[in-house]
């Protein structure tokens, strides 16, 4: 059977090459005898495997010296207790930003553990926008600032940062990781989950400013420490080893075929480019972002009309182009376009929209 063209918003698509690299060197991972599903945490084989993967990290991100990188179990929604347990320690204050379902989670869970506060939101029209902020939003003693940065249902991103001053930002970019580039620096703690553009489902990477870690709560489960993970370069426990060995192939093939984010993004800009420019012009999709907010990554469209989106979704996935669904809060479809979905995908989505538009219109 041939490969389907895979929208999902995640677990999503990855790099042909990846899987076939995966692939080739199940049964054997480079001499060792064994599959890297299989070898201990502790060899020497996944020990190159974990510090390629950070040093990979750390170049294709331009990683300042003193910042952490973690590779973690959990996922994203683990960290929206991680977070609060660990950085909201001093005034016992945070803001939040809530630009969508992930944003308005991490903003509830921090509720249970201080003085928790909602600066903007973007509910009042479905986070089909980011809201704009001022410097004086912000309280001034709180300890953290929360933004998510690409919003996966509603396909907003950030294009400018929150003015925080020098406030500590801390940033969910699970649906834009690697995407482009980012002024790491700017941030207190930057992580993701794996399963949008980065790995298999099942990892959560976190940069940490190193300045920051060591002042967790006592009632912080250990597991959830950062200072413990870091102290531990990751292996406090048994890691989810296969996730972290796919996403060193994803970074190599980021590398050898971009060879820096700058390249990434502008690859991305062009395959975005080509689905936002039949939205743009057709009379039967529209967009529903307002344009300066526009992802890269998730593109959600609708007709309008509730029972042609349901035909859409039916004859585009016997077409071979899968996960286009929308979220439900939004309705339509969503067309999810990471890293790895190559131009030609793009393009054959929209010569499909094209003829359906044309058919039914």
């Amino acid at each position: 059977m041939a490969r389907v063209y895979n929208f999902s918003a995640g677990p999503s698509t990855l790099p042909e090459k990846v899987l076939q690299t995966a692939a080739a060197e199940m049964m054997d991972y480079h001499g060792s005898g064994q599959s890297v599903m299989e070898m201990s945490h502790r060899s020497k084989w996944f020990d190159d495997i974990i510090k390629e993967a950070e040093a990979l990290m750390r170049e294709l991100y331009q990683v300042p010296d003193n910042y952490k990188v973690l590779f973690l179990q959990g996922g994203a929604s683990a960290q929206f207790s991680a977070i609060p347990l660990n950085f909201m320690n001093g005034s016992g204050k945070a803001d939040y930003i809530i630009t969508g379902q992930w944003a308005k989670k991490a903003f509830q869970e921090a509720q249970k553990y201080g003085d928790v506060k909602a600066v903007a939101s973007s509910a009042d029209k479905t986070f089909s926008y980011i809201p704009k902020t001022k410097a004086e939003d912000f309280r001034d003693d709180v300890d953290y600032v929360y933004i998510c940065m690409n919003n996966t249902i509603y396909g907003t991103v950030y294009k400018e940062l929150p003015p925080v001053g020098d406030k500590v930002l801390i940033a969910d970019v699970s649906s834009c990781a690697l995407s482009e580039p980012l002024d790491i620096s700017k941030f207190g703690v930057v992580y993701f989950g794996a399963q949008k553009n980065v790995a298999p489902a099942g990892l959560v990477v976190a940069i940490i400013r190193e300045d920051l870690l060591g002042n967790a709560r006592d009632i912080t489960p250990v597991m959830m420490n950062y200072k413990v993970q870091a102290d531990a370069d990751s292996l406090y426990n048994t890691p989810p080893c296969w996730t972290i060995y796919i996403c060193k192939l994803v970074l190599d093939w980021i590398k050898e075929e971009f060879g820096s984010l700058e390249a990434m993004k502008a690859h991305n800009e062009k395959k975005a480019a080509v689905l936002y420019n039949f939205l743009d012009n057709s009379k039967l999709f529209k967009g529903t972002v307002v344009p300066e907010d526009r992802s890269l990554m998730n593109v959600p469209f609708v007709t309008g009309d509730e029972e042609l989106d349901a035909k859409f979704v039916k004859e585009a996935t016997a077409a071979g182009f899968v996960n286009i669904k929308g979220h439900r809060t939004v309705g339509g479809m969503r067309a999810s376009i990471y890293n790895a979905m190559p131009i030609e995908g793009v393009e054959k989505l929209v010569e499909f929209m094209a003829k359906f538009e044309a058919e039914n219109a």
